[in-house]
């Protein structure tokens, strides 16, 4: 995107990373920082996501080397930490909100960009409302980041292409083991993906193969309520036919009842059923009922952290979101989020434009109806039009000699604070 040539702007960017992780959200700081610096403006950034911003706890970003900012590129994780922390409404807790501006304040922070999903776009939303009403001028940008891919405006998340391609592969290269060996062995394996509400995960698995003997031969969505006397006769049918089956489960598939199939009773931080287990729940249906040798998987973090199998488009995405909301910060933007355009399937392009918090916040984005086949356990010809593009490309890390892949560490040097303690 082209920026006009401007003078050192006053004051500094504060960067935080929200949530849950992706392979690619290290590439989105990246873009951040490389087009800050290009501009004069010199970044922090938030130790553990909004949390950092509450205890003061911030990173000169400028103590990196050039070398090692561009490293984060292609490194996993979260290189200045993230957190699960939901702050409450203003009502609520109107000190929280005032805190922050107080830190923002006395660090001269006059751009704030939150890397996140719905709940960090919302705390973005907010902030940005807050800041005007405590007359202090701090631009707000909300920066996408979600492996389930269930932000609304935007076409795609940066995080969920990388995602989608793990899967497929991993499905892929399951089922040839399977295959070979459901002679005299392993029937049926099940798989179990991240997904609580919206099953773009699930459905990305679809990528794997084509035809009704081709797997994953059963898909289970969130979005359709667990049937499971339909989805035995499934398994069955399929075994009978092509002589084992590969199932592709989302971890937050429901009864008729509307109850988890792998609630533990214990919850996270924004006070979510704490999911995990439903390949094991599906697992035992089928060995009870059906009689058939079963394997199961539960990738779990292995699913958000695999950048050795990163998606190129993705790692261009989230590059590319980083680098914009820079530009819509300077260029004087408040309260947007820098969101990915499709503008054609084949060939694949896309283009990146602003759309307003407030149209983001707290929605959801879920499989669309006309992406999941009639039968209710395939992806439609729609899905793969969509899904397909996004997980297009290599872009590996470089390896070391040890033959593991060459990730970078920050030194992460604080920050002095200049505040009192902040006690909740």
């Amino acid at each position: 995107m082209p920026r006009s040539v401007r003078s050192r702007p006053a004051g500094r960017l504060l960067y935080a990373q929200s949530g849950g992780v992706t392979a690619v959200i290290n590439a989105t700081a990246a873009g951040v920082i490389e087009t800050a610096r290009a501009a004069g403006v010199p970044v922090y950034a938030a130790r553990n996501g909004i949390l950092g911003v509450l205890r003061e706890e911030l990173i000169d970003t400028g103590k990196e080397a050039k070398s090692a900012i561009a490293a984060l590129r292609h490194t996993p994780g979260g290189a200045f930490g993230s957190c699960r922390y939901k702050l409450k409404s203003l009502e609520e807790n109107r000190a929280e909100y005032e805190r922050l501006i107080e830190v923002l304040r006395a660090h001269d922070i006059r751009w704030f960009l939150y890397n996140g999903g719905n709940d960090s776009a919302d705390t973005a939303l907010k902030i940005s409302q807050l800041s005007k009403a405590m007359g202090y001028d701090v631009r707000c940008i909300g920066v996408p980041k979600t492996v389930d891919n269930d932000l609304a405006v935007t076409d795609c998340c940066p995080g969920f292409g990388s995602v989608a391609k793990y899967t497929a592969v991993a499905v892929r290269e399951a089922s040839l083991d399977v295959a070979s060996m459901a002679d005299t062995s392993t029937k049926v394996f099940i798989l179990e993906v991240m997904g609580r509400h919206a099953g773009w995960i699930a459905a990305a698995a679809g990528l794997a193969g084509e035809g009704a003997d081709a797997p994953p031969h059963v898909i289970l969505f969130p979005e359709r309520v667990f049937d499971e006397d339909a989805f035995l006769a499934r398994v069955q049918a399929t075994v009978d036919r092509v002589g084992w089956c590969t199932v592709v489960a989302s971890e937050g598939i429901r009864d008729a009842e509307g109850r988890f199939l792998a609630e533990g009773g214990t919850r996270d931080a924004f006070g979510h059923s704490q999911l995990g287990g439903v390949a094991a729940v599906l697992a035992a249906k089928v060995k009870d009922r059906l009689k058939l040798k079963v394997h199961w998987a539960l990738p779990d973090y292995l699913q958000r952290s695999a950048r050795h199998l990163a998606s190129k488009t993705d790692v261009a995405h989230a590059y590319a979101v980083g680098r914009a909301a820079v530009d819509y910060a300077l260029a004087g933007m408040h309260a947007v989020m820098p969101v990915i355009v499709r503008t054609s399937d084949s060939p694949y392009r896309w283009k990146i434009e602003p759309a307003p918090l407030a149209k983001i916040a707290n929605r959801e984005k879920k499989m669309p109806n006309a992406f999941i086949g009639r039968d209710g356990f395939s992806i439609t010809a729609a899905a793969r039009r969509y899904l397909a593009p996004l997980i297009r490309g290599e872009d590996a890390p470089p390896y070391g000699k040890d033959g593991l892949p060459a990730y970078v560490t920050l030194k992460n040097v604080a920050v002095k604070p200049k505040l009192p303690p902040f006690g909740r």
